[in-house]
């Protein structure tokens, strides 16, 4: 797994992800811009206030799939040029979805991780795009082709054109893909959810928690089906 250190107490922020578990969050709406790429906002904003873990919930807006009265949640903290994020989502999810997302016994919940801040990775930028996607529905399928192409768009300089065109083969209005990454929306969510998994001492990804709400998550030993599998049952037999 990819790997970056990362300060905090995972027991001081129990409450937020007792409080993810339990409710949806609503995001927030941000300006959109227009013109071209070059005002795209490509690094992590500085927050306020981000000490209070009940401002950084409010701040931290995951990306969720499935019933929000799932009893279980399964947290995902990923990154789109980590490799072992890519295994994660492209093989190890899809089980996921299929045994307990669709079945509604848990709802996946996506937090970005972005472990290298700099503009040249690309990797903030990648996702914002993601949520900008997002907004036309299409997210999940977005998320998924960053983390086919990696090795691809990771390598090139000029990403936000390369995210317009993954944008347009997915049949999105592109003008309106391109004012969403050309402006500062959901710069914010991805930055707090940067914050957030810092504040949780996180040390790579994908890190993936599973809990019900009831009090703090458990942090699993690797991203595979079978250890999620083994704690999301756990759990269900302890709800049950």
């Amino acid at each position: 797994m990819s790997n970056k250190k990362g300060g905090g107490d995972l027991r001081r922020f129990y409450i937020i992800l007792a409080a993810v578990a339990l409710v949806g969050i609503a995001a927030v709406g941000y300006s959109v811009g227009t013109g071209a790429f070059r005002g795209a906002t490509h690094v992590p904003l500085s927050l306020e206030d981000t000490d209070d873990p009940r401002r950084l919930m409010e701040l931290a807006v995951p990306v969720i799939d499935g019933d929000p009265d799932a009893p279980v949640s399964i947290l995902v903290f990923g990154d789109y040029l980590c490799g072992h994020c890519a295994t994660f989502s492209l093989r190890e999810r899809p089980r996921i979805l299929s045994e307990y997302v669709e079945t509604g016994k848990a709802r996946l919940v996506y937090y970005d991780f972005v472990l290298n801040p700099e503009p040249e990775y690309g990797t903030f930028l990648a996702a914002r795009a993601a949520r900008c996607a997002g907004d036309q529905g299409h997210f999940w399928e977005f998320h998924d082709q960053l983390y086919l192409n990696q090795l691809r768009w990771g390598m090139e300089s000029g990403k936000a054109g390369i995210f317009q065109r993954y944008a347009e083969g997915m049949g999105l209005d592109g003008p309106e893909f391109r004012a969403c990454l050309n402006s500062d929306r959901h710069a914010v969510e991805v930055s707090a959810n940067r914050e957030m998994a810092l504040a949780l001492g996180l040390g790579g990804t994908p890190a993936i928690l599973v809990g019900t709400g009831q009090g703090m998550s458990r942090r699993l030993r690797d991203y595979f089906f079978q250890s999620v599998q083994e704690a999301v049952e756990a759990l269900l037999e302890g709800v049950g």
